[in-house]
């Protein structure tokens, strides 16, 4: 988890100014959801060959996303909303602050593969399978960095239908080969 990336997210929604900037908390801190390796999503996707050349927009924008979904399922590192409701309209606010980014970079795969991730991880999290929801992001940050795979698209199709073998089948993706850019 990089620190310096939470603190960019918190200058980032400081400079933008109105609720959201009111809702930074005075100290940022990782919150021990790293992944397999130790890294977490954004640095992740950070890493791969599709995103080398932009790796601090890339980190900053899915540090953005993954704070969205972690104030709607987990511990926020950057975001302090007390009240369930402005929880989830701030964790929206922020998944649309990193897909517009990611839109602005012109990554129509990376778009479509957050928007998967966010909605498979949100089904995860519905049927209670915090687990599978890791998986997903794990898988996810790797399709963004490394591009997606016919595994990774495999696990996504068994993730949306709920079908026994999503959780295996995401974990394999989320380390396996993948394709190129």
């Amino acid at each position: 988890m990089s620190e310096g990336t939470l603190t960019r997210l918190a200058a980032l929604l400081q400079n933008e100014g109105g609720l959201m900037a009111t809702l930074v908390a005075p100290g940022v801190h990782g919150d021990g959801r790293a992944l397999a390796d130790g890294a977490g999503p954004a640095q992740v996707a950070a890493t791969g060959p599709r995103t080398e050349d932009r790796a601090d927009e890339y980190e900053l924008l899915v540090e953005a996303i993954y704070e969205g979904y972690l104030l709607h399922y987990g511990a926020p590192r950057v975001v302090q909303a007390s009240e369930p409701d402005l929880r989830l309209l701030a964790g929206d606010q922020l998944y649309a602050i990193g897909l517009a980014r990611l839109v602005a970079l012109g990554d129509a795969a990376a778009v479509a593969e957050l928007a998967d991730t966010i909605t498979l991880s949100a089904l995860a999290q519905g049927t209670g399978d915090p687990d599978l929801a890791d998986a997903v992001w794990a898988a996810g940050a790797r399709a963004v960095g490394w591009g997606s795979t016919e595994a990774h698209r495999r696990a996504k199709s068994l993730a949306f239908a709920g079908a026994p073998g999503a959780f295996e089948a995401m974990r394999t993706s989320a380390v396996g080969v993948a394709a190129s850019p």
